[in-house]
């Protein structure tokens, strides 16, 4: 509740009646935990009316928010598919919807998906009402606003060069990351991805290192089918990818396939912090 408190206008909301039930927010539904509440309202501001309906609805939903295409993402969906347990349904404000939405859309966009009529922001309330209300300047003030990873083409991976290439490479790029990627099926069928990033070297301004291997895990949750592409089988594959931030985009240019004995690319990035471009 304090961590929603923030968000809250204040105006009437409206009466939930007798027929809704606090349950536990179960932990299939890992996007919705950590978020300042444990129980939610069933049935829910979709109208899932069993546990099992909210479970397979929101499934769908969870890689979305864990591609954090908006600040208040999981806010927004959780307060719709796990409401908190108030005496009102407190609906996300219009506002909120289409900050969400706008940062979002492009993300299911490229997964082939257009943005759902079930969550059209006209049917939420203005902000003049009880509602979660969107970011505010002051929110956009102190946080540090990074570079969005794009919807790209997947780069062809590279598996035979020189470190003198890769070199080259190195200079006309602004960042390299190291990732270790391998995937599982879930209960559901669908296949889910662990991601590990080691950031390798990064020449980009005020960026962090671990700020740098967010935004690359980002860009590998939306562009999955790169990720599709480089786990062929549930064996773990190591790879390099290599790319640029302009103008608040990331883009990842080339990958390269990192091999247990691959000299060239363990010889490229030692000499790396010697080298000096043209």
């Amino acid at each position: 509740v304090l961590a929603l408190s923030g968000f809250l206008r204040v105006a009437t909301g409206f009466d939930i009646g007798l027929s809704t039930k606090c349950v536990v927010i179960p932990k299939e539904m890992d996007m919705c935990h950590e978020i300042g509440y444990s129980e939610m309202r069933l049935p829910n501001l979709m109208g899932h009316t069993s546990m099992a309906e909210v479970i397979l609805k929101s499934t769908s939903w969870q890689h979305l928010a864990h591609t954090d295409c908006h600040p208040h993402v999981r806010t927004f969906l959780c307060s719709l598919f796990a409401p908190i347990c108030l005496d009102t349904f407190i609906h996300p404000c219009r506002s909120m919807c289409v900050a969400v939405r706008d940062s979002c859309a492009p993300v299911l966009a490229c997964h082939g998906h257009p943005w759902p009529d079930s969550l059209d922001c006209n049917r939420f309330p203005a902000d003049e009402d009880m509602c979660l209300a969107s970011l505010t300047k002051e929110y956009k003030y102190l946080h540090k606003v990074l570079p969005k990873p794009a919807c790209q083409a997947c780069p062809a991976v590279e598996e035979f060069f020189t470190h003198k290439r890769l070199l080259e490479v190195f200079c006309d790029n602004n960042f390299a990351v190291k990732v270790k990627l391998s995937k599982k099926r879930t209960v559901f069928g669908d296949q889910e991805y662990n991601i590990e990033c080691q950031v390798e070297f990064i020449t980009q301004g005020s960026l962090l290192p671990y700020e740098t291997q967010s935004m690359i895990q980002q860009w590998l949750l939306i562009n999955e089918n790169c990720t599709q592409r480089m786990t062929p089988t549930h064996r773990p594959m190591v790879y390099l990818l290599v790319g640029n931030i302009e103008e608040g985009i990331i883009l990842v240019n080339q990958v390269y396939r990192w091999q247990r004995r691959d000299s060239q690319l363990t010889l490229a990035t030692q000499k790396w912090r010697y080298h000096k471009c043209l």
